[in-house]
């Protein structure tokens, strides 16, 4: 009985991509609940969705459930009847994505974690359960044109600046964890205003939202199913689509497109570009956004020490990366001195 991937990552990719557009469903979803035993849940959760060659990544904690994963279209009705099986996620939302490739991910990984989102709070201090009013598309462009309104991007500094809602506030921090308390003091004096919170799927607004009834904000709200769901209601519904740019996802694919709009830049030679990657070089593998120009000028590097030693043999790559710190801290997402130009001119509420 195997309960883990065995292939090596890069196999696989590799595998992947030499696949011309494989016929595959990217999609997402979450849901609170207690699970009471986190480890036998998801050891059968991944026996029955790695039977019909689901591939993506899931968190399973007591607190609930969060994936983001690919299925093969022809087997969407079976995963969603699987998935509806399961008592507590029975018609559960699951979120498609807007623009697919079919390469979102390669391989099934369904992790045990303390939380599904790594938030920093401590649950037992406020009633989790209590989230803002959930907003559809059309009842959050209303909303977002009063004036009393203040639109709050809850994602990341490197998400953010791809794509964002008009006039909405974006927090310049590097994670989740690190938005709450800055977003907390940014709306100190607006706490009798309409706050609309909103993330990628919904997930992180809904203990953003319950975070900030707790702490004294009146009138909160939140985007159901986030900016997928809602891009996917303007289309559907011929509304106006206030999210302008690039929706960025964490696969492969990095990001899916919402509008035409480009707002950010190459980071390497200023010229208008939304296209993030990371950093070929193995021992620096730097989140940034790249133009195909720069993309063939560094090798697919952040910069030219990068390509050097990008351009040496495997031994003598292996050696220099030798005790390099390989956790999150080198993954700087966006933020290094290689960076030469980055986009600062995000529209932001003016409070």
């Amino acid at each position: 009985m195997t309960l883990f991937n065995r292939i090596e990552g890069k196999v696989l990719k590799e595998r992947l991509y030499l696949t011309p557009n494989p016929d595959r469903t990217t999609l997402s979803f979450y849901k609170y609940h207690l699970i009471e035993d986190p480890k036998a849940f998801r050891d059968k959760l991944y026996l029955d969705l790695a039977s019909i060659d689901v591939w993506g990544r899931i968190y399973v904690a007591t607190e609930g459930i969060n994936g983001q994963i690919s299925v093969p279209t022809q087997k969407l009705n079976e995963f969603r009847d699987q998935l509806y099986s399961i008592p507590f996620l029975k018609g559960i939302r699951l979120n498609i994505a807007v623009e697919d490739n079919g390469k979102s991910f390669f391989k099934l990984k369904i992790l045990v974690r303390k939380k599904i989102v790594a938030d920093g709070l401590d649950d037992s201090t406020f009633d989790v359960t209590r989230g803002g009013t959930h907003l559809n598309a059309p009842e959050f462009n209303q909303l977002a044109d009063q004036q009393d309104t203040i639109i709050v991007d809850m994602r990341n500094h490197y998400e953010s600046e791809v794509g964002h809602f008009k006039n909405a506030i974006c927090p310049d921090v590097d994670t989740f964890r690190e938005s709450l308390p800055v977003v907390e003091k940014m709306l100190e004096a607006h706490k009798d205003k309409n706050i609309i919170m909103y993330c990628t799927g919904g997930i992180r607004c809904e203990k953003a939202s319950a975070w900030m009834k707790h702490r004294g904000f009146k009138n909160v709200f939140q985007l159901n199913g986030g900016i997928i769901e809602y891009a996917r209601q303007a289309k559907d519904l011929g509304i106006e689509n206030k999210f302008i740019g690039k929706n960025f996802v964490f696969d492969e694919r990095l990001g899916e497109r919402i509008s035409d709009d480009v707002i950010s830049v190459c980071h390497q030679c200023g010229k208008p570009c939304d296209d993030h990657t990371n950093c070929k070089n193995d021992g620096c593998h730097l989140l940034f956004i790249q133009c195909k120009e720069c993309a063939q000028v560094y090798n697919g590097c952040c910069s030219n020490d990068c390509k050097e030693i990008l351009a040496l043999p495997q031994d003598q790559q292996k050696e220099i990366r030798k005790g390099i710190n390989k956790g999150r801290q080198v993954f700087k997402k966006g933020r290094s001195s290689n960076i030469i130009y980055k986009n600062t001119t995000l529209e932001s509420c003016s409070l």
